[in-house]
C-alpha cells in the first residue's frame, strides 16, 4: 500500500477523537490515511453498528442494503442451489451475516474484514466461518482461490484506489468468477445524508469527487468516504478485469418502515439509494 504522506506511522498511534468530536470536510484523502481511517472507525464503532443494525441484518441472512433486498431473492450470485461446493470470499464481512447464509446454501465462504472488532462480533455469532483481518487492497490469498466474490457496502466505497481492489479480486477469482458488490448510490452524494424532506433538495454536484472526511482535532482522519459517479464504477469495474452483467437499483419495498442513518421510505421512494454491481471475471 502506497504511503501517500509523510507523517511516520507513530503519528497515528494514539485513538482517534470520538466522532461526535470530529470536523466534517471534503478534502483529499490517500490510500493510507484511507486505510487507518476506516479500521480504527470500525473497530471504534462496531459495538454500536451491531446493536444498532444487528436485528435487520440477522445473524444469517444476506442482505445488499438498508431497502433490505435479499440475496435469497434477487440470486445475484446465482441461483441458491448453484453455490453449493462453492468457495466464497466476503469482503467487509463485518459480523459475516451474509458468509452464514452462504454456508447454510452449502458454500464455503471466508469472511474478511479490515477491522477487528467486527470480526470479534463474528465469533460472539460463531458458525465457524473462517475470518480474516486484511485490507481489500491487499488480498492474502493466492491466484484463482475463489469461485465468487462478494461484498455489502464493504470496503469499496473507502477505499481511495478501488480499481486496486478490483484487480485484487480479480486475481483471486477463478475464470469466470462471479464478483457482486454493494455501494450507496453515487447519485445520493448531491444530497444531504439527512432522511427527511431535507434530504430532498440537490446541495452539492453530482460530479464533485473529493472525499468526504470527518477529521480530528489534529486533521487526521477518523472516517473516510469516497464518491465515484455511476460512470467511475462502471470504468473501475471495467479497468479490474470484469465485464459488467448488471446494475440493479433496488426500489424500498413497502414492508421496510426503518430509517438507517440518511436511508428512509420517504426518500427511498424517491431516489435510490443503493447500487449494486454483478461483474464476471473476464
Amino acid at each position: 500500500m502506497n504511503q501517500e504522506d509523510d507523517a511516520p506511522e507513530d503519528a497515528y498511534a494514539a485513538d482517534p477523537a470520538p466522532l461526535d468530536d470530529a470536523e466534517a470536510t471534503r478534502r483529499d484523502a490517500g490510500e493510507a490515511e484511507s486505510s487507518r481511517a476506516s479500521r480504527s472507525w470500525w473497530d471504534r464503532n462496531a459495538d454500536e453498528y451491531q446493536s444498532e443494525h444487528g436485528a435487520f441484518l440477522g445473524d444469517d441472512r444476506f442482505v445488499w442494503g438498508p431497502e433490505g433486498l435479499d440475496e435469497a431473492d434477487a440470486a445475484l450470485l446465482g441461483p441458491a442451489a448453484s453455490l453449493k461446493d462453492k468457495d466464497v470470499l466476503e469482503i467487509g464481512a463485518g459480523a459475516a451475516q451474509c458468509s452464514r447464509w452462504l454456508a447454510a446454501q452449502g458454500a464455503r465462504p471466508v469472511a474478511l474484514d479490515l477491522s477487528h472488532r467486527q470480526l470479534q462480533h463474528a465469533l460472539r455469532i460463531g458458525d465457524g466461518i473462517p475470518l480474516v483481518e486484511a485490507d481489500a487492497g491487499r488480498l492474502p490469498f493466492r491466484d484463482a482461490s475463489f469461485d465468487l466474490a462478494c461484498s455489502a457496502y464493504g470496503a469499496v466505497p473507502f477505499v481511495a484506489d478501488p480499481v486496486g481492489v478490483m484487480r485484487e479480486v480479480h486475481r483471486v477469482l477463478r475464470p469466470g468468477g462471479r464478483w457482486v458488490f454493494s455501494v450507496t448510490h453515487p447519485l445520493r452524494w448531491a444530497f444531504p445524508d439527512e432522511p427527511g424532506p431535507e434530504g430532498l433538495t440537490v446541495c452539492a454536484s453530482y460530479f464533485d469527487r473529493t472525499p468526504y472526511v470527518e477529521q480530528d482535532e489534529q486533521g487526521r482522519a477518523v472516517y473516510v468516504e469516497h464518491h465515484r459517479t455511476l460512470g467511475d464504477r462502471v470504468r473501475d469495474v471495467v479497468a479490474g478485469g470484469f465485464r459488467l452483467l448488471d446494475l440493479v437499483e433496488p426500489e424500498w419495498p413497502e414492508w421496510n418502515g426503518q430509517e438507517w442513518g440518511g436511508w428512509s421510505p420517504l426518500r427511498g421512494n424517491l431516489i435510490p439509494g443503493t447500487a449494486i454491481f454483478v461483474c464476471e471475471r473476464a
